[in-house]
């Protein structure tokens, strides 16, 4: 779709978002998200009350560029952005 209208989406910890031609994705890595969420339960199932549990923000950051939709788009990505990338899909 963002291809379709030449629109470069930016979207957050979506790796498959990214995959089928978002421009890139910056947030907190879904695997971790599920890690801390299965943590949780399994705390929640021992016996601990949700409302005594602290609230917790992503751990990980994970930024994934698309340079192929970049390339279509007429982008030119800084050297130094692709360097800090966690993944780049070519």
């Amino acid at each position: 779709m963002t291809l379709y209208h030449a629109v470069p989406a930016v979207g957050g910890s979506d790796r498959p978002f990214v995959a089928a031609g978002g421009l890139m994705s910056y947030g907190g890595s879904s695997a971790d998200m599920y890690r801390i969420a299965g943590l949780y339960a399994g705390r929640i199932l021992k016996g601990e009350k949700p409302s005594d549990l602290p609230v917790q923000q992503a751990t990980k950051v994970e930024l994934i560029i698309n340079l192929k939709t970049a390339k279509t788009l007429g982008l030119t990505i800084p050297p130094g952005l692709l360097a800090t990338a966690d993944e780049v899909i070519e």
